[in-house]
């Protein structure tokens, strides 16, 4: 049976939590270390779907890999390849592990990748990858749902994103670090995991430099100069913001910690505006508190350095109740309000129009049983249940899986009453199956 979530909201969050490594910085770094051969091993690795599945795409190239799940420790030795195929049933549960194109192609002269899939919030095609690839010298081919490149030889060159798409940037980055010559990448992404990434490759030897900038030059250095290293992966700014969220729209305090706050800088500028107090105590370690009902800010998402997509959807959840009209515009997916038909089930009150939804606060949210779409969606959905009066039920959580790690149990030492538990464990949920199909 599909597991579920129930929550009692009203509650105000109190305590700590601390912050796991990034999703989105982790994955790539596990397809960087197929470059060199030998050993790498990554710290701070968060247990959840994303990783697994990836150490699945890897380990199917036959690269041996261990991961200590207790230690949050991922070893990868890809002294060996025997691969080149990364096969549609996994790289179509994760857009993420279409990274691995680069890194094939670079270290095999030759790679076959299913196109990808992941979270349905939108296009986001993969144009600037193939383009960026041939730039370098690849022949590319798409056939029967397969990305096939090949290159004997890859030759350094001037590459213009149109958009700063992270995952291209990050592609090309893998793949330019075996090039001959210089690669220049211009209008490339600038997110804290894109310097992550370049920092992982600097250590093991590779020549990268202007991440975090619209401009990433990387010199190509030989096979042989790269080495396995160890490396510990920066937290995760999309979780950060999650519990930041729900302690402020709860009216509550608590102290996040393994935070990097200058990578949030714009999200937390709103949530001053909101009316909330965040205060920095080490520099990793930050509080924040409400004690008032929130105020209504507008918000226009944009890539890095501006206000983040994937905390759009929980900016949303926490304006519902605020004093005042918010006006949301999301610049980046065309598919990324799928929160507002459940939200809306909860008792808000947001009128939607392509790419804008105007969110009028309401006295309070009530509970109810929905569903998460995507993986922030579903993190919405969450923060919306904490602040409504009542019982809410949250289904799919195989979405919410994908992004946080022992999310309930973190809720859980926050003080919320948030419990796991499918239709066959009434027990543990401590509720009646007939009430849950009777709040359907």
């Amino acid at each position: 049976m599909a597991e579920k979530l129930k929550i009692k909201g009203g509650k105000a969050l109190q305590g700590e939590v601390s912050i796991s490594g990034a999703k989105n910085a982790v994955l790539k770094l596990m397809a960087a270390a197929i470059l060199p051969k030998g050993e790498t091993v990554i710290h701070n690795v968060p247990e959840l779907t994303d990783v697994n599945i990836m150490l699945r795409v890897i380990e199917e190239l036959g690269v041996k890999t261990k991961y200590d799940k207790n230690a949050k420790t991922v070893a990868i030795d890809a002294t060996d390849i025997t691969s080149i195929t990364a096969k549609y049933d996994l790289v179509s549960k994760m857009r993420a592990s279409f990274i691995i194109l680069g890194a094939l192609v670079t270290r095999c002269k030759e790679a076959l990748v299913a196109l990808p899939g992941g979270c349905a919030i939108g296009e986001r095609r993969v144009d600037f990858h193939i383009k960026g690839l041939e730039a370098l010298g690849a022949d590319i081919k798409i056939e029967n749902g397969y990305v096939h490149a090949k290159a004997q030889k890859l030759v350094g060159a001037d590459i213009y994103l149109d958009i700063p798409s992270v995952g291209a940037t990050e592609n090309l980055m893998l793949a330019a670090v075996l090039a001959e010559g210089s690669t220049r990448i211009q209008n490339a992404a600038q997110e804290p995991e894109i310097v992550d990434l370049a920092n992982f490759l600097n250590a093991m030897g590779a020549d990268v430099s202007g991440a975090g900038t619209s401009e990433i030059v990387i010199n190509g250095v030989k096979q042989e100069n790269l080495r396995p290293i160890e490396y510990t992966t920066i937290p995760d700014r999309i979780e950060a913001g999650t519990y930041m969220a729900a302690i402020i729209a709860t009216k509550g305090k608590g102290i996040i910690k393994n935070i990097l706050p200058s990578h949030l800088t714009f999200f937390n500028s709103k949530l001053i505006k909101m009316g909330a107090n965040i205060k920095l105590i080490e520099p990793t370690i930050i509080e924040v508190s409400c004690n008032q009902k929130l105020n209504s800010v507008n918000i226009v998402t944009q890539p890095y350095p501006g206000f983040p997509t994937d905390l759009q959807s929980l900016a949303m959840a926490m304006l519902t109740t605020a004093n005042g009209v918010s006006i949301i515009t999301e610049s980046l997916y065309e598919n990324r309000f799928m929160q507002v038909p459940e939200l809306r089930r909860m008792g808000a009150d947001i009128h939607q129009e392509r790419n804008h939804a105007l969110v009028r606060g309401v006295d309070s949210l009530t509970g109810a049983h929905v569903k998460a779409s995507d993986l922030r969606a579903g993190a919405a959905l969450i923060v919306a249940a904490l602040m409504a009066d009542g019982e809410s039920q949250i289904e799919a959580l195989h979405h919410i899986d994908r992004g946080y790690e022992l999310f309930e149990t973190k809720f859980a030492n926050l003080g919320a009453d948030i419990v796991r538990y499918n239709d066959d464990d009434t027990s543990s949920a401590g509720i009646n199956k007939g009430n849950i199909n009777a709040s359907i």
